[in-house]
């Protein structure tokens, strides 16, 4: 495919690396690290500045590699003294030791001081065509603002606050005034029931609440106050609901409750930051637990901040005075990282998009794109697949010249999206990057940028680890597996900045679950393909690899088959017992509107698999389902699709994440009506 390369990127980094140690007022100690297996590194006698080379040096020598990039990329208030101290054994990760610094400094402050004129945020609103662009020096003095009305109603240093917002340049400032005055921030994604955000609030020991009186979403409108209203009952900790106006439609306001936008009115547009060690506390963000039990990761300050602007400014290859349009929301770590701290660090353009991808009509994203002029757009696989169903003209009605690199997160891309949008969205000039990252790894660990000059991208994979990402992959009785063509359990052995740090309140808990299963190694959850070129495929969560008559086959190899069909722009397969194979897969598919022999599209959907993949990978069961049960980040919920037809639904556990609880009895009813017509024919 055409790329453009980040050739350059790469050699702006080794510059960077060069000659800087002798700078005044920093000493730096020999880091200490127990996890100094790395199997797979490139020789350190590669090319210098190629990328063979930095990657060799990011993982045989992380202080010399990270070191200056911290010193010349952040801004610090007292220089570091070491540059990592981590034991994988037990979970202790701290990097830039010593170091002091201000998040918010880095965001906001270094900029104005340059250039206070430069749009740091364009949102685009819900309603379509009506952007509002903040300039930093604005956004600064909204920060501070904010920052004195929390401090001035008892918020401090190491307080956590949690923000019920949508995506709104307001929502950011909140992040930043947080960060400004050494509170700690925990944003729950806006449309979590009251129950979840009561349990996010209280697992975290709120002090305070910022949210919206409404949200505004595909023209819908949410009512967050009240869904507040209902959380803080039970939410002992809460001192403040701080509240701010997306609408005009005026709200109930309690005790608790305080306008927002009128007591930033009274507050100065200057607020003195806190000068904070790079192991403190930065934000938690709350992701599922296999339990069910929502884990408060905790990222720090220096570390993150670091790793989210280098991936921003590599991965994307990110210019300055592009415009970088991640669609992700803030209220998961996609929004985080690449919304926010990547961009704002970076002194970036950042869009905030607020809307759907279908509203008011198939064609939104790329509207955005023709009318805002964005160079970089990254967004989610499921978006890509359900914009497939509705064609290219929506696409090709737009202006897309603007675009340069195109990027999806959130899971594995199955190959006719990957294809869409390479040559439909792209027009087949654009670099495509499917990145591999976690909430826990802070920021994007394994894509297909940076590279060599002129490397090359294979379709539907995240290909090479980022700088200081020294991935493993074990097999099931913990041994490493060396060379090409191995598939295994994907693993990381060393430390790097992004990284959480612990589970907020249960470090053991973090232990268990990052660090037990493989001693010495971060186990990411995921199974992954090592190729005889050395790059890396994800084949899925680990407890998404079925194993049928011996044969270990991960589902997303299945979707990825199935997913080519033209009738079919959604799949997924999940694994159950089965008397004779151990276990066997199912398939739940979604179908185009107008297919109306759903018989033989099943029949050629098994006919596919059999050919790309093999006889016994042909799901033994086809479902056709209107809609999957999602996430509201858009995720397939598989364990709610197992559970249906392993115990007819029965003990669902949490279900508090779907976006449309109804979906559950949609497909419960769907597999009943399967069930009975099996059972006529057999």
């Amino acid at each position: 495919m055409a790329t453009r390369s980040l050739g350059s990127g790469v050699g702006r980094l080794l510059r960077g690396l060069q000659g800087r140690s002798g700078q005044s007022g920093w000493s730096l100690s020999v880091s200490r690290s127990t996890a100094t297996r790395l199997p797979g590194c490139v020789p350190a006698a590669a090319q210098p500045g190629s990328y063979p080379a930095l990657s060799a040096q990011a993982a045989q020598e992380p202080a010399a590699f990270w070191g200056p990039l911290a010193r010349d990329t952040l801004v610090w208030d007292t220089p570091y003294h070491t540059v990592w101290d981590c034991d994988f054994r037990t979970g202790k990760i701290g990097w830039f030791l010593g170091g002091q610094l201000n998040v918010s400094v880095n965001c906001l402050d270094q900029h104005v001081q340059k250039s206070p004129e430069t749009i740091a945020l364009i949102w685009e609103r819900d309603e379509p065509g009506t952007e509002v662009r903040i300039t930093y020096r604005e956004l600064l003095e909204t920060t501070c603002r904010l920052a004195n009305t929390l401090k001035r109603h008892g918020v401090h240093r190491g307080d956590r606050v949690a923000i019920y917002m949508p995506v709104s340049p307001l929502a950011v400032a909140a992040m930043l005034a947080c960060a400004r005055i050494g509170a700690i921030h925990t944003v729950v994604f806006a449309g979590f029931s009251a129950e979840s955000l009561a349990g996010r609030i209280n697992d975290a020991k709120c002090k305070a609440v910022i949210t919206f009186n409404q949200g505004l979403r595909g023209g819908r409108v949410v009512e967050l106050k009240k869904i507040v209203d209902e959380a803080v009952k039970s939410c002992p900790t809460v001192q403040h609901v701080l509240v701010a106006h997306r609408t005009d439609t005026k709200v109930p306001m309690g005790s608790l409750d305080i306008p927002l936008e009128q007591e930033m009115a009274k507050e100065a547009p200057v607020c003195t930051p806190e000068s904070m060690s790079s192991e403190d506390m930065l934000f938690m963000l709350y992701t599922s637990g296999s339990t069910g039990t929502p884990k408060g990761l905790v990222h720090t300050q220096a570390g993150y901040l670091l790793y989210a602007a280098m991936t921003h400014k590599l991965v994307f290859d990110y210019q300055p005075g592009d415009v970088f349009g991640c669609v992700a929301d803030i209220g998961w770590i996609t929004g985080h990282s690449y919304v926010v701290y990547g961009p704002l660090c970076n002194g970036a353009t950042t869009v905030l998009f607020e809307s759907t991808p279908v509203y008011p009509d198939a064609g939104r994203y790329w509207e955005t794109v023709q009318r805002l002029k964005i160079n970089q757009f990254y967004g989610a696989p499921t978006a890509v697949r359900l914009l497939l169903k509705y064609g290219d003209a929506w696409v090709k009605k737009y202006d897309r010249s603007s675009l340069r690199t195109l990027g999806s997160v959130g899971e594995p891309i199955n190959h006719e999206a990957w294809e869409w949008l390479h040559k439909v969205v792209g027009d087949g000039r654009c670099t495509l990057v499917d990145t591999w990252w976690q909430t826990e790894t802070g920021g994007i660990c394994i894509a297909p940028r940076p590279s060599e000059d002129g490397a090359e991208i294979l379709p539907g994979m995240a290909m090479r680890p980022f700088f200081g990402i020294v991935p493993v992959l074990m097999d099931e009785k913990g041994n490493v597996l060396e060379g090409g063509d191995v598939s295994g359990a994907l693993c990381i052995s060393q430390a790097w900045p992004g990284m959480a740090r612990t589970i907020y309140g249960d470090h053991q808990r973090f232990v268990d679950a990052y660090f037990r299963a493989y001693p010495g190694y971060y186990f990411t959850g995921d199974g992954a393909h090592r190729t005889e070129g050395g790059y890396y495929q994800i084949t899925g969560r680990m407890d998404d690899v079925i194993n049928i008559s011996g044969h270990r086959l991960g589902t997303a190899e299945i979707e990825d088959a199935m997913a080519d069909h033209p009738a079919v722009p959604e799949t997924a397969v999940i694994g159950y017992p089965h008397d004779i194979k151990g276990e066997a897969a199912f398939a739940f598919i979604v179908l185009k509107d107008n297919i109306s022999d759903e018989n033989m599209v099943v029949n050629e959907l098994k006919l596919s698999v059999a050919t790309k993949i093999a006889k016994y990978a042909v799901p033994d069961q086809i479902l056709v389902v209107k809609r999957l049960p999602k996430t509201r980040s858009g995720k397939v919920m598989r364990r709610l699709l197992r559970k249906i037809i392993t115990s007819r639904g029965q003990d669902l556990g949490d279900t508090t994440t779907l976006e449309d609880p109804s979906v559950i009895t949609e497909i419960l009813s769907a597999f009943q009506k399967y069930e009975e017509q099996r059972a006529a024919t057999n």
